[in-house]
């Protein structure tokens, strides 16, 4: 991302639509005296104090009759604003011109339209926030769950860079010990790397790997997860998925193959953002409407983790429901044994029936009536279980995002090729060099390694004005 510190951009902040107030925001170096050249008030901006908020006028630039919106602007001083520039933010009623025409007359007063990211870019470029904190902000723009919000918060204020700092300085002690001996070998006695050193990289190793490991919980409620209900036609998948939703939004008939799409509508569940996917009935089919649906409930199975597989708790599995079972192999399975009310119910003999299938075996299995509503809750708290909730612990410091979870692998891998070049008796340059590639992955969480590309893919999933 080619970005100009010496530019003063400027964008609407605030979601577009009516609403009491709309605001605007110039950031750059003349970003003060840009301004001035719209907003009228008593006294020019430029002899205002930082933190300060003044009532006026926006008008276009050079044509003060011409004006466009009474406005209130705030002044923050560089560096104690959010890019650590000169920052003013005008104020003015929303809906569909004021911002429009206060932001127009910002750039025909020579600002530029910032691009996505572009304030947060320059927090982060000023050294305001590091590279998870600036991440931390789309976050909580795009959090859908109270959970997501904090986990956002936390990471905003540190509580994760808090935790990666403390692992970059053990492999920085690593390092530096290692490459101690290397320059200094007469004085320290030789290059092998000493088993401490060793010992400290496995440990490092291990400490990172259960880090990331911990954080399924955090990732499943920063991105939310997708959960298809799926069965045989008839065993009450709709009724459940209109149950836990609490409406009825799928179509509940006594007629098999009566859902023949996918019909999907999202709840939380332990703080994750659950998309639940009502979907066909999985059986072989002459239909080509029916046919069509039963190919994207496998579609749908494949692209999910966890599945919830309804089950008629007065049936006993058979070679159907082994082609079910197979194409659930590898994922979570929760078994909802469903009409447990009915008269000829035996939830045990399902359950036993179905465990010897694969993709069943080991699977919870809860009995539930979908009708009544009878263990309905036990099965939100067993799905909630199966993905996370409560096993990480606290959310705070918590690695949910995909990308820092890959750096992190990459740098428990560079850890312990470093602990077995050791072990070898290899140079310790060798080990040196496998311990400064586990460094730099950690550093790329944090950005005090980063690429320009990195950096475009970054912010370029952030709004204009953010």
């Amino acid at each position: 991302m080619s970005v100009n510190l010496e530019d003063d951009i400027a964008a609407i902040a605030t979601a577009p639509g009516e609403a009491g107030l709309a605001v605007v925001r110039v950031s750059g170096p003349g970003a003060i005296a840009l301004a001035d050249r719209v907003f009228h008030g008593a006294a020019p901006l430029a002899e205002a104090a930082g933190h300060t908020l003044h009532h006026g006028w926006a008008a276009s630039p050079g044509v003060r009759d011409r004006l466009l919106d009474e406005v209130v602007a705030a002044v923050f001083r560089a560096p104690r604003s959010f890019t650590r520039e000169d920052v003013v933010e005008l104020s003015c009623h929303g809906g569909a011109l004021p911002a429009r025409q206060v932001l127009d007359a910002l750039l025909a007063a020579g600002a530029r339209l910032a691009g996505p990211g572009e304030f947060t870019l320059r927090a982060f470029l000023h050294g305001r926030l590091d590279l998870a904190q600036a991440e931390a902000v789309a976050d909580l723009i795009h959090a859908e769950t109270r959970a997501a919000s904090d986990l956002a918060l936390s990471q905003l204020r540190g509580a994760l860079s808090e935790r990666l700092h403390a692992f970059a300085d053990r492999v920085g002690d690593c390092v530096a010990e290692v490459e101690a001996r290397v320059d200094f070998a007469e004085d320290v006695g030789g290059v092998e790397v000493p088993p401490h050193v060793i010992a400290a990289a496995r440990a490092l190793a291990a400490d990172l790997a259960a880090f990331v490991g911990a954080g399924a919980w955090a990732r499943a409620v920063r991105e939310g997860v997708h959960v298809p209900i799926v069965g045989r036609p008839n065993a009450g998948k709709s009724t459940l998925f209109n149950r836990l939703l609490g409406e009825e939004r799928a179509i509940v008939s006594a007629t098999p193959g009566t859902t023949r799409d996918r019909v999907s509508e999202a709840l939380e569940l332990g703080g994750v953002r659950v998309t639940l996917s009502d979907t066909a009935g999985l059986r072989g089919t002459a239909d080509e409407v029916e046919a069509e649906g039963v190919e994207r409930t496998r579609h749908a199975i494949e692209a999910s983790a966890l599945v919830v597989w309804v089950h008629d708790a007065a049936r006993i599995a058979d070679a159907e429901d082994a082609r079910i079972a197979a194409s659930l192999a590898g994922r979570r399975v929760v078994l909802a044994l469903n009409k447990c009310d009915a008269p000829l119910a035996d939830p045990a003999r399902a359950a036993a029936s179905l465990a010897s299938l694969p993709g069943a075996a080991g699977a919870p299995a809860l009995a539930l009536s979908a009708r009544t509503g009878e263990g309905l809750g036990a099965l939100a708290d067993r799905l909630a279980r199966e993905l996370g909730a409560g096993e990480g612990g606290s959310l705070a410091g918590a690695v949910a995002n995909a990308r820092h979870a890959e750096a992190l692998l990459r740098a428990v891998a560079a850890l312990d090729r470093a602990a077995a070049a050791g072990e070898a008796g290899a140079p310790g340059e060798i080990v040196a060099l496998e311990l400064r590639e586990s460094l730099g992955a950690i550093e790329e969480v944090t950005g005090r390694r980063v690429s320009d590309e990195l950096l475009d893919r970054i912010f370029g999933r952030f709004c204009i004005g953010k």
